[in-house]
């Protein structure tokens, strides 16, 4: 592979991570301002519902405080007292009855009554009416009960006639501490009330409710809630308690808590997605009104912070989005040019290495020549005083045979390096033009032709020197192809039927020339042991397993004897007849391997033996 090849900008994988990366940032953007947006919309919503049920409680506890002091005021009027005393005296009577329909108008409440002590009622605002309560017996209202029994007393009703919404202040009336009666204040609250459901007709941003001890909403902007009985506020405190919404219904709403917000506040909703678009929500406010023991609570419709919420989320998703992108295509650029300017120095430095390597061969070369054009001198010299002698004749035949030897290499020499100057000078005028594609075309034909003056340099050397590993991706089929190659003639001749099982598409992390040394000496190790099988049967198999590529050549001979097993790998070890082996083949191999990272073994089949080894497996989308 030439040298620039590994800074082309075609990085696949990092490009799908960037995408990856830019997606994610999307999502997570997306994620984050829906939740931010959702978080400020409901505390926004949640403050503005809390000033305004503000409002509507400082309404009703002003409008309940002016009248709550009434009934004291008439429990100490003589008027009321003379008539407690004497209630069949008619003109007492008469003044309690002035009396109280003065105050009842100056009040403005419904009525004004005067019960003794038994219940029965004396004396009233309207005893005018035809509807009045005068000679009734109340002693069993409630509000009678307990003005009696805890000295004060206040009741919520509906009025009969009209369903509206009354309140009832009782006081107990006292004389050096015996009871004589109870003065009864009643008011209406159904102003209150149509200002809630006339507010709410025209806006529509909340629902108020008012919700007594029992749960019960007796007050409402909603007039279909009235009356009902409801499990909301039970609900809700669990749910505070236990840190999360119930699963149970809120009735009558048929709606369930959805989500605790902040301060208690809660999210109302349909219990499961409806066909209706869009969704309902609702998020609560609370407010005690401890003096009556009431509860005011504030529905508001939450409906626009989910949109505003998904608007928000969309246009930072956008922009997230086009920030990552252009993040991209800056990086993307970036890496471009860089790789380009990479490349363009490994191609400068691959063009000085080759002028070195070649300015080196040549020095080598010639210095090989004044070599043997000395020692052609020399035997000239002793040729001629052994002229007469036969053996100096031959010896002077093979100083001119050295010759020819000598200007063949120079021969063979000097047209690779005339072609190498071409292709130099060549490959730098298609890199500036970008042909990178004959640019790699001319590199490899330099490669080669510097590989064949070594080999021809190689050859006239005395001494070899022991290379080391080079190591990259191998495709394991090509090598056993290599191999098998090489032994083709040796396999046709012995007639060894040949069983390949190999994964086309393994890479493996190696050195390709000793791979192929250890498959050949592996294949020859086999041949060798069928060499007196009735049936010969080379089989080969490469394979992926548990993230490493493992290569196995087996065979059909008489397999390995127990006493041999232990030693196989042991240099000079070997169970061949003397001068067909040195035994160093199998110690070579299992170095190589080990160099590999891998590890080679040894093991008998049902018909043969085998020797196996596992690689470095290189997937097919990294890059080494």
């Amino acid at each position: 592979m030439p040298v620039f090849r590994k800074f082309l900008p075609a990085r696949p994988v990092l490009i799908a991570a960037a995408w990856i990366g830019v997606f994610g940032l999307s999502v997570a953007a997306v994620c984050f301002s829906y939740s931010w947006s959702k978080r400020i919309g409901y505390a926004q919503l949640g403050e503005t519902a809390a000033h305004r049920l503000d409002l509507y409680a400082t309404g009703l506890e002003s409008e309940l405080g002016k009248h709550e002091y009434l009934p004291g005021v008439l429990a100490l009027d003589q008027a009321v007292l003379a008539l407690l005393a004497a209630p069949d005296d008619p003109q007492l009577l008469e003044q309690a009855n002035q009396r109280l329909a003065n105050v009842n108008v100056r009040a403005g409440s419904l009525a004004t009554l005067v019960m003794d002590k038994d219940g029965l009622v004396r004396a009233a605002s309207n005893w005018y009416q035809s509807d009045s309560a005068v000679g009734k017996d109340l002693s069993k209202q409630p509000y009678f009960a307990d003005a009696v029994r805890n000295g004060q007393a206040h009741f919520f009703a509906r009025g009969a006639a009209r369903d509206a919404p009354e309140y009832y202040f009782a006081q107990p009336v006292l004389r050096e501490g015996a009871l004589l009666g109870v003065v009864v204040v009643k008011i209406s609250l159904e102003p209150i009330e149509s200002t809630w459901i006339a507010s709410a007709s025209q806006t529509n941003p909340e629902i108020f409710l008012v919700l007594d001890e029992n749960d019960v909403i007796i007050i409402a902007s909603a007039p279909d809630w009235k009356n009902q009985k409801t499990n909301l506020l039970s609900l809700m405190l669990r749910a505070r308690r236990e840190n999360e919404p119930p699963t149970e219904l809120i009735v009558p709403f048929n709606m369930a808590s959805m989500e605790i917000l902040e301060h208690g506040s809660h999210v109302l909703g349909p219990p499961a997605p409806r066909q209706a678009s869009p969704r309902k929500l609702y998020t609560t406010q609370e407010r005690s009104m401890l003096r009556q023991g009431w509860r005011m609570v504030t529905l508001s419709d939450a409906g626009s912070v989910i949109v505003n919420a998904r608007q928000t989320a969309f246009g930072v998703g956008v922009l997230s989005a086009f920030i990552g992108l252009l993040g991209v295509y800056l990086a993307q650029r970036r890496s471009a040019l860089a790789s380009r300017l990479r490349a363009r120095e490994a191609l400068q430095q691959a063009h000085d290495e080759l002028e070195l390597r070649i300015a080196r061969r040549t020095a080598e070369l010639h210095q090989m020549n004044q070599e043997l054009l000395r020692e052609i001198g020399e035997r000239k010299r002793a040729e001629q005083v052994l002229r007469e002698s036969q053996d100096d004749l031959l010896h002077a035949s093979r100083l001119a045979v050295l010759g020819q030897i000598s200007a063949g290499v120079t021969h063979e020499i000097n047209q690779p390096l005339t072609a190498l100057r071409s292709l130099s000078y060549n490959t730098r005028l298609l890199l500036t033009r970008g042909e990178t594609e004959r640019v790699d075309k001319n590199l490899q034909s330099i490669a080669d032709l510097a590989e064949r003056m070594g080999r021809l340099t190689e050859q006239l050397k005395s001494f070899a020197r022991k290379a080391p590993p080079m190591l990259g991706p191998v495709l394991l089929a090509k090598a056993v192809e290599n191999t098998l190659l090489l032994l083709e003639n040796r396999i046709r001749t012995e007639e060894v039927a040949l069983q390949v099982d190999i994964d086309g598409a393994l890479l493996a992390l190696c050195d390709a020339n000793r791979l192929e040394q250890v498959l050949i000496n592996l294949c020859a190790n086999a041949l060798d042991a069928m060499s007196a099988a009735p049936a010969k049967t080379l089989a080969i198999a490469v394979w992926r397993a548990d993230g490493r590529a493992w290569v196995r050549v087996g065979d059909s001979g008489p397999g390995i004897p127990p006493e041999v097993m232990g030693r196989l790998f042991e240099p000079f070890f070997s169970t061949k007849l003397s001068g067909q082996g040195l035994g160093l083949g199998l110690a070579i191999s299992a170095d190589i391997v080990r160099e590999f990272g891998g590890a080679l073994l040894a093991h008998n089949l049902a018909g043969g033996a085998a020797f196996e080894f596992d690689l470095n497996l290189i997937e097919e989308n990294s890059h080494v």
